[in-house]
């Protein structure tokens, strides 16, 4: 993204014309581009920030700083309806970054050009939801974690199918201890364990990227999953089958991951 000379725009005189609140609107978008690159976001979430921006403009057919929380219940509430929820909380944070923008740094200017009072039209009655799990998690305190697993743990021998059971505690605990994500854990082979590696051991995780090409990784087996992996191959992996060296298909559902692991080495 290239940058533009930006003209200042303090101590301007009443706008009269379209063409000067024109000019008007394209400087203070000017600084904010350039306002959000000397904080090092990202040229593509800049990009974003302006589309969002030109949509509402070209929707609403006036400058942003006119625009009032009720403006916003019809752009959201009539004209994005049909959107997905991630596109519409993506466009209102947009708004809301801009018109921060306007608030801090020429709330004053604004009113002395054109006498609007700026307000952000994106308040908490229109401000569009995001799913659950886009809302900040707070992770439950270690030991609550523990008494968990341990508790689990001790309910496996009663399990009315041990050997899934097993499996599945045995998955889940590894992503509490080292984060594999849910694509590694089914991917996960014996031969990726290694044992010699570091002070722990370690275990190649293999993965795609956000584009689809491969990724490996190595994770040190820390905070316990080396036990944890040691238990799982003395033991309880022998609950499938006994040809430890045999390889077999490998098999996408996360549940399958830790069995399919152990009888693929």
């Amino acid at each position: 993204m290239s940058l533009a000379v930006v003209a200042p725009i303090r101590s301007r005189p009443l706008l009269e014309s379209p063409q000067d609140i024109a000019d008007f609107e394209q400087d203070l978008l000017s600084e904010f581009v350039l306002a959000r690159a000397a904080a090092g976001i990202a040229d593509e979430t800049i990009s974003g920030d302006v589309d969002a921006l030109m949509e509402v403009r070209g929707w609403c057919g006036r400058p942003l700083w006119e625009l009032i929380p009720t403006d916003l219940d019809r752009f959201f509430g009539e004209d994005q309806r049909r959107l997905a929820t991630l596109t519409k909380v993506r466009k209102a944070q947009s708004l809301a970054t801009y018109f921060e923008f306007l608030e801090v740094r020429h709330q004053a200017d604004i009113h002395a050009a054109t006498g609007v009072l700026v307000q952000c039209p994106v308040d908490e009655i229109n401000r569009s939801r995001g799913k659950t799990n886009m809302r900040v998690r707070i992770p439950p305190p270690a030991a609550d974690v523990d008494r968990l697993f341990a508790g689990w743990r001790d309910d496996l021998h009663s399990a009315r199918k041990y050997a899934p059971s097993v499996r599945n505690y045995t998955a889940c605990r590894l992503a509490s201890l080292i984060g594999p994500r849910v694509s590694e854990l089914c991917l996960l082979e014996v031969h990726d364990i290694r044992w010699d590696l570091g002070t722990f051991g370690k275990v190649l995780l293999r993965g795609k990227g956000s584009r689809g090409q491969k990724k490996e990784r190595l994770v040190p087996l820390i905070n316990g999953s080396r036990e944890l992996l040691e238990w799982w191959l003395q033991g309880p992996r022998w609950e499938f089958d006994g040809h430890l060296d045999e390889p077999v298909h490998r098999c996408s559902p996360p549940s399958a991951a830790i069995p399919v692991a152990a009888a693929s080495a």
